[in-house]
């Protein structure tokens, strides 16, 4: 992830950035930060960037040349297979909130534009710039202290940035619950106690304080946030009574990565705004699921490119409704258990060679061509490069050699398992799924993935370590390109 700011301040700009966990995080190139100064490309000897406004008013106005100049000098050096956004720093923009940050951290490049004095010449905005963005209803002198805010918020959903792999989900605004309150040394300050229950070890009941404590927060300080999370919990209660089949919607759920599109009685469509995909299900048997789709607007209707069905009934009329096609079906797996299953004879946690010389580590992207290879369920390079970019695929290598990998897909489920051929019938898929069910619990999360019907291999794999199966189908539905 690069971070260009392109500013008449550049050094009020990386002074800010280049601090603590940002700074830390450029410096061993999990990130990369810029400034680019604005003046540098004034065609002006005394470097002006600004004039009088046309139809006057007050102040100066900055012209539309150097700012397109800067910008090209960026696009320049950004690959053309990265993705990129340009966002002009404006009180005019769309509120930056916790998931358009998660949203922006999937790009490859953020260009920043900082306006200053009375703004920026129109023409070049509408010329460069993707997203309009405001930190708040308010003015500042410029636009550094918004972009650098947001340079924060984004860099720190990047793998790698943050040392605590959980810190990133368990901070404000995860499952739309405000942080818990902390606490540290002395146990007695000025009087006030810590809460016993903190220091009981008992992991069980500090975790149940801690949800108790985020909601009453949540619901005394931000009630608009706390009615999001009621909803989603309401939700999650009707789903429950069929967990096997709605394990990736109560896991959207419970992982803070869902939120609701609408609702009608039981009938319940959600989406995971990291992987863009929609979950439908219909358990209202008297009620026309097709209400649900029909309440939503022209825009909405468009924006869905994946949707997952959890019934068969409403698939055709869908197809139609939308312009989808069915991809294929899946049955569930899911692994109840809070224990992590025994790794004995399969791999060693200190991240040792077995006798056999196997262990399992991240993938880089040295990996990706072996991968697309030799993974036979799916011809898509970037997305598996994302996921590589992620920190979420893992290789069971043999003295030095990739034989094998696995991973999380965008929406949170266990997948993209492959054995290379020559290394079949050594226990090294039932290696590397173990090794995901432990790293995922590890996370506090619920193991899940979604076995296409037919594949037996991966069927018997999954009963050999304990996971249940659904008894029903869901269905995944995706827009052809051309209706995209």
């Amino acid at each position: 992830m690069n971070f260009h700011i392109l500013t008449l301040f550049p050094e009020m700009v990386m002074q800010g950035l280049m601090t603590s966990i940002t700074g830390r995080a450029a410096e061993q190139n999990y990130i990369g930060i810029e400034a680019v100064n604005i003046r540098d490309f004034s065609q002006n000897k005394h470097k002006k960037v600004d004039d009088y406004p046309y139809g006057g008013g007050a102040g100066m106005l900055m012209q539309a040349q150097p700012v397109f100049d800067a910008c090209q000098s960026v696009f320049d050096r950004i690959p053309e297979n990265h993705r990129k956004r340009v966002i002009y720093v404006t009180p005019q923009g769309t509120p930056f909130n916790q998931d358009m940050a998660a949203e922006l951290a999937e790009n490859d490049d953020l260009v920043f534009l900082c306006g200053h004095y009375e703004g920026i010449d129109e023409r070049v905005l509408e010329e460069v710039v993707t997203d309009y963005v405001s930190i708040g209803d308010y003015v500042l002198t410029g636009g550094e202290l918004a972009a650098m805010v947001m340079v924060d918020a984004v860099a720190r959903l990047v793998p790698g940035v943050l040392n605590n792999e959980m810190s990133a989900e368990t901070e404000s605004f995860h499952q739309d619950l405000l942080e818990y309150p902390q606490y540290s040394r002395p146990e007695i300050w000025h009087e006030k106690s810590v809460p016993k229950v903190l220091l009981s070890g008992n992991q069980k009941e500090i975790d149940a304080w801690r949800l108790q404590a985020s909601i009453g927060r949540t619901k005394d300080r931000r009630p608009d946030l706390y009615k999001r999370y009621e909803e989603l919990q309401e939700c999650k209660d009707i789903l429950m009574k069929q967990k096997l089949l709605h394990i990736d919607m109560i896991e959207a759920i419970n992982r803070g990565r869902a939120k609701l599109v609408a609702r009608e009685g039981a009938n319940i469509l959600l989406m995971e705004p990291k992987s863009h995909v929609y979950y439908f299900t219909a358990l209202d048997e008297t009620a026309d699921p097709m209400e649900v789709f029909r309440g939503l607007s022209e825009k909405k209707r468009e924006d869905i490119d994946l949707l997952v069905l959890h019934q068969e009934q409403p698939v055709d009329d869908l197809s139609d409704f939308l312009g989808m096609n069915l991809l294929f079906g899946c049955r569930q797996v899911v692994y109840t258990r809070r224990e992590q299953l025994p790794i004995s004879g399969l791999y060693r946690g200190d991240g040792q060679p077995t006798e056999q010389g196997l262990v399992i580590r991240p993938l880089t992207f040295a990996h990706l061509k072996t991968v697309c290879d030799h993974y036979e369920h799916m011809d898509d390079a970037v997305y598996i490069k994302n996921r590589i970019a992620s920190g979420e695929m893992f290789g069971a290598f043999v003295d030095g050699q990739l034989a094998g990998f696995i991973g999380t897909h965008e929406e949170g489920s266990i997948g993209l398992l492959e054995v290379l051929p020559e290394y079949r019938g050594r226990k090294i898929g039932k290696a590397l799924e173990t090794y995901m069910i432990n790293y995922s619990l590890r996370l506090g999360h619920i193991p899940y993935g979604q076995v296409i019907e037919g594949n037996d291999r991966s069927m018997k794999l999954q009963e050999s370590l304990g996971l249940y199966t659904s008894k029903s189908t869901v269905y995944w539905m995706e827009k052809p390109e051309e209706n995209n």
